[in-house]
Order: structure tokens, then C-alpha cells, then sequence
């Protein structure tokens, strides 16, 4: 990034206000015109365990989290301990000095700043949480941003409290002129600016531009990291016309998703890998009613309950056998929170014209992290395409003609037309069996390979034009470049400034990042691919789905594999180091590990099947497998 940056870490256990502080320190400086990023590393207990978040903040829109820490803010003995050493030179530690005391020296260049809050707040000593007040007033003041910013956060905050805006602004003022008074400023600056922001979660984002897509239904049961969507229409889906309902589990969430569809409303309905298991009956469901419907799935790290906090890709293949047998289902995997917002609208438009289950492969990164966004990209309207929908009967009586209405009427493009339940003329069987066209249920006493095959091939038929209704990815920078970074969904923003870095050092690298998973542009995809140098995929699981989806489409292999599974997201340093070992060592798999002490990586053996051949043939002519 050209503009000046900041990161700031804050930590502490569970119940010590981390989150708060956060928020409060992020809508303080999106006020005096800073963009924000922030992401939060936090475990599943309501009180104790670890909490670490981590606020970008910039003039300039960061696209991710950042690799370095420059101020400190410790809550609890444990942070101190934990993040001092990350600190880079120039950077601040800020902490309360009547609690705790650093257990080790310092990093080279990095300032400690211990803050008497007694002495600064006499409210401390019945709320100790007012030590977050006090630092975040002094971290203000450190970053070179002005006071009136916070002043009105809290004034807005408690704003039917005159006494707890009293407090605190008392509070905040003490600790900013403290810093003032005792501490050198950091190095990198900050400037107010006049651009005005909006703070969101990629959840609030997601609920917000389905709204606006016309979702007359929305249905869940809560399952994090996707419960905040719920939430959001829960508090406002009674002024939107939206019906809302919490049910007892995911397959009658699934059910009651699919009934509402079936009835002409747009419909949707959140989860995450584990809740998306118990649906994938129900969605083979929608397959053969041919039932728009709308599935999100904000993935976490799996197995079973896995990491519940934590964040990872790796429910692609999931959602590849979401239910048995062939059907048609699009899956689309947003790359960002700002394209959360987006992302509803087309989910639902394809999903009218095509008739099939659409799923939207999300993630914790993206749905619970916090980002400011431009008031102006929400200013939007969308164009909604409902597809072949009949909802009253031409001219009053039956189906055109005196012909009998063929729910599933076997066109040339597999689309049939669709009516609501209960327009006249236009009576229909709906239900999970086989059907001929006008929906009559064809047991196997009854089938015959034609009906049953003209069924099945008619569905498939829908497939054919879908990817004209969605933008093919393009590729960023150089098609000569010496390095091709691949990756879908979520990485977008790290890749895009792993790839600026990678180009400052004299590394050639351009970006293709997939947000359509399926259908996939295998034309235009190829077409960039075939022509890389070296490509290298990245992605967070640890079995490398989305490179054995990119085989199976395209044929191609990737010359090289960046993967990370430890529960947290990619910084651009990851990626970066990970290239470069790549080039210099011939590696065919980097894995990446996150540690309180920066990063590692790991050199698997054998254990990559992508590789299996690749390396074979490598040693036959005595290459590295990187070599081109």
C-alpha cells in the first residue's frame, strides 16, 4: 500500500472488552476519514481464552488485515506476553502499568508505553473496562488523528447516558493527552480526511444486498459464523416485508426455504458446514422440483464442529455433493465483503432463470470481519430477473390455448415455465420422485429409459447458458509474468497485495482469482492458464480442493501450492515468503503456518496428489518441477 498504514492489535481474555474497544477505535477514525480492515481472532468460550483483533487502518482502503503490528494495546498479562515481540520498530506497546509489566525486553525500535489509568480515571477503580477507553484515547493520539473523532463515538454510543458520555470522554481525554505529554508519536502517520465510510460486516452486507434483491423469505437456525446474517433480519426484516424464521434445525430450514420458493418468494437461508450437512437432502429436493432457492454457507474449519471461531475454505467439495445424484446447482464463492453485498442479487437472478439451487461459499474471514465501506456502493439498485414465472393465467383462464400446462415441459433449453401455486389452469404434481413432464410421479413399475432420460438430460439442458449471465474472471497484470497467483473466493484481498509486493521485489506476478466455482469458464480460464509460466495455487484448506477442481475442468496442473488450515487467513507475508521459497527451492507444496512469533512454513512429502505425476515426470528429465 503507497498510503501510510497503521495497524493496531488489540487483546485480552474473553469479557474484556476487545471487541468493543475495537469497534470503538474503528468508527473513531472512519469519522476522520480512515478506512478500516479488521479482523478478529477469537475462541468459542464466553469468558477467558484468547482474544486477538487486529484494526488496518489507512486513507486508503485496505483489503486485509496487514502483516505487521505497530500498536499494542494490552488488555491482560497473556497479550503482552503473547504480541510484544511482534511489534516492528517504531511501533508502540500500550498498557495498563498498575496490572501489568512487560516479562521480556522489548523488539529493537519498539517504545513501551505504560499508562497509569488510576491516575487518569478515577471511574477505574469500580470499571477496570475503562482502561480500553484510556488506551484507545492514547493510541488516537499516536496515530496523529484528532480527538473529536472519539468524542463523538461515545457521545453517540451512550447517547441516553449523559453520565457514562461524561466517563468516558473524561477517560479518553486523559489517556490522548497522556501520550501526548509522555510518548513519542509512531512513525506512520495518519491524516484526517474528508471521505465518509460506513463500518459493516461481510454478514450485515450479505442480509443487507439480499434485502435489496427483493428476499421476501429469509430462514435459519443459528449456527456461527453465519448467525449474524439472522440476526440482522431479525431486526429489521418486519419494516422490509421480509417474513423471518428461526426453526428448530437445518433441514427444516432447508424445507421451509424450498416451500417458500415453491410459492414464487425469493428465498434464503444461512449456515455453515456442519448445518449445510444435515441440508443437502433437501437441496437435491430443489433439484427436482426445479425451486429457485438461495443457500449461504460462511464457512469454518470442519470437521464436525471442528474450530468453530475459526476461519478456512474447506467446504468447496461439500457443496460439489450437496445431495446425490445430477442435478444443476450454481455455486458462487464472493470474494469480498463489499461483494457480499452483491453477490444475493445475482445468486437470486440465476436462480429464477434457471430454476436450481444456487449456493454462495462464504467464509468467517469475510462475514464476521469489520470493514468501512463507500456509502455510495450500497446507493444501488438491482435489476431482478424472476425468469419464467406465471403467477396469473393469460387473460384470466387456464394455460395458452387450451393446452395443458407441463410444469417441467421439456424445451430446447432445459428452462421450464414456472407457475405459482394456485394460478388457475395451471394444476401441477410437485414432489421428490421422477416426473414426466406435467409432474406425474413415473415409478420404477412405470418408467421407461426415455421418459426418465429426457428428464434428467432436460435438467442438465439449463446448464448450457448460465456462464452467459456470469462475468468470466480476467486475469491481473502481465500474461508473461513469471509468477500466475491462482485463488478463489475470500484471498482476493491478500492476493491482490501479495502481488504488489511480489512485483516491488523484482518478481514478476499477476492474479486470477474464481468467484464462479459452477459453472466454471473453463474456455477462459484455460485460455490464461495455458499460457502461464508458472502457476501457483492458494487457497485455506489442507487438501488443495479448488487446484483438483481446476484439473478436473481444465486439465491443468499448477506448477506450485500455497495452502494454510491453522483455523486463521493468509497475510500478505505469507504469501510473499511462501513464492519465493517456491522459485529458489523447486517446492511443490508450501504449507503455511501462523505462530505468535510471525509465520513457518512446512514442506510435505508425497503427500500432494496433485503433484504425484508432475514429479514423476520431473525427475525422468531431471527438472525441477517448477521449471517451465
Amino acid at each position: 500500500m503507497n498510503e501510510s498504514d497503521v495497524v493496531v492489535g488489540i487483546g485480552g481474555a474473553a469479557g474484556d472488552g476487545v471487541a468493543s474497544a475495537g469497534n470503538t477505535l474503528a468508527l473513531s477514525v472512519a469519522r476522520q476519514g480512515q478506512a478500516v480492515y479488521a479482523y478478529n481472532a477469537y475462541q468459542s468460550v464466553i469468558r477467558g481464552g484468547h482474544s486477538w483483533l487486529r484494526l488496518r487502518i489507512s486513507a486508503r482502503k485496505p483489503l486485509n488485515h496487514g502483516d505487521q503490528v505497530d500498536a499494542l494495546i494490552a488488555l491482560n498479562q497473556d497479550t503482552l506476553d503473547r504480541h510484544l515481540q511482534e511489534l516492528v520498530a517504531g511501533g508502540v506497546a500500550l498498557y495498563n502499568s498498575t496490572k501489568l509489566q512487560p516479562s521480556y525486553e522489548p523488539p529493537k525500535g519498539v517504545q513501551l508505553c505504560p499508562l497509569p489509568v488510576p491516575d487518569l480515571t478515577p471511574a477505574y477503580k469500580d470499571l477496570p473496562v475503562m482502561q480500553n477507553t484510556v488506551a484507545v484515547g492514547a493510541v488516537i493520539g499516536l496515530m496523529g488523528l484528532d480527538f473529536r473523532g472519539l468524542e463523538s463515538v461515545l457521545e453517540s454510543t451512550f447517547a441516553k447516558k449523559p453520565h457514562v458520555v461524561k466517563v468516558n470522554m473524561e477517560a479518553a481525554k486523559a489517556g490522548f493527552d497522556y501520550a501526548a505529554a509522555h510518548f513519542t508519536p509512531l512513525l506512520r502517520q495518519l491524516q484526517p480526511t474528508s471521505q465518509k465510510w460506513a463500518m459493516v460486516t461481510g454478514n450485515e452486507l450479505m442480509a443487507m444486498g439480499a434485502a435489496f434483491a427483493g428476499c421476501k423469505f429469509y430462514c435459519a437456525y443459528p449456527m456461527s459464523p453465519a448467525t449474524h446474517i439472522l440476526e440482522w433480519f431479525a431486526g429489521h426484516g418486519k419494516e422490509l416485508g421480509v417474513c423471518v424464521r428461526q426453526v428448530e434445525d437445518e433441514i427444516s430450514v432447508m424445507n421451509m426455504t424450498i416451500g417458500a420458493g415453491h410459492m414464487g418468494a425469493r428465498s434464503m437461508c444461512a449456515t455453515s458446514g456442519g448445518g449445510l450437512a444435515l441440508m443437502t437432502e433437501a437441496i437435491g429436493l430443489a433439484g427436482m422440483l426445479e425451486t429457485p432457492v438461495v443457500v449461504v454457507n460462511v464457512m469454518r474449519a470442519g470437521p464436525s464442529t471442528g474450530v468453530p471461531t475459526k476461519t478456512e475454505q474447506g467446504d468447496l467439495n461439500q457443496a460439489f455433493g450437496a445431495s446425490q445424484g445430477d442435478f444443476p446447482r450454481i455455486i458462487i464463492a464472493p470474494l469480498s465483503m463489499t461483494d457480499c453485498f452483491t453477490a444475493p442479487a445475482l445468486a437470486f437472478n440465476v436462480a429464477d432463470r434457471y430454476q436450481c439451487p444456487v449456493i454462495l461459499l462464504a467464509d468467517l474471514l469475510m462475514c464476521e470481519g469489520n470493514e468501512t465501506v463507500d456509502p455510495a456502493l450500497l446507493d444501488v439498485e438491482f435489476q431482478i430477473d424472476r425468469g419464467q414465472l406465471i403467477t396469473t393465467a393469460p387473460g384470466g383462464s387456464g394455460a395458452a390455448a387450451g393446452e395443458p400446462y407441463l410444469r417441467y415441459k421439456d424445451t430446447e433449453s432445459g428452462i421450464s415455465p414456472r407457475a405459482v401455486p394456485g394460478v388457475p389452469g395451471h394444476l401441477h404434481v410437485a414432489a421428490s420422485d421422477e416426473h414426466d413432464e406435467d409432474g406425474v410421479l413415473i415409478s420404477d413399475v412405470y418408467t421407461d429409459t426415455v421418459r426418465r432420460k429426457k428428464m434428467a438430460d432436460k435438467r442438465s439442458r439449463k446448464m448450457a447458458t448460465v456462464l452467459e449471465h456470469l462475468p468470466a474472471p480476467t486475469l491481473e497484470g502481465s500474461l508473461d509474468a513469471e509468477v500466475t497467483l491462482v485463488g478463489w473466493g475470500s484471498t482476493w484481498g491478500v492476493l491482490v497485495e501479495a502481488v504488489e509486493q511480489l512485483n516491488r521485489e523484482g518478481i514478476s506476478t499477476s492474479h486470477l482469482q474464481i468467484k464462479f466455482l459452477v459453472p466454471f469458464h473453463v474456455t477462459e480460464v484455460s485460455a490464461i492458464l495455458g499460457k502461464s509460466r508458472r502457476v501457483i495455487v492458494v487457497e485455506n484448506n489442507q487438501s488443495g480442493q479448488f487446484a483438483r477442481h481446476l484439473r478436473a475442468e481444465t486439465g491443468i496442473s499448477a506448477h506450485g501450492h500455497i495452502r494454510k488450515y491453522d483455523g486463521e487467513p493468509f497475510e500478505p507475508k505469507h504469501i510473499v515468503g511462501a513464492v519465493k521459497e517456491l522459485l529458489a527451492n523447486g517446492t511443490e507444496l508450501i504449507e503455511v503456518l501462523s505462530t505468535e512469533r510471525g509465520w513457518q512454513t512446512e514442506h510435505p512429502t508425497g503427500t500432494s496428489g496433485d503433484w504425484a505425476g508432475r514429479r514423476v515426470a520431473a525427475a525422468a528429465v531431471g527438472a525441477s518441477p517448477l521449471t517451465t
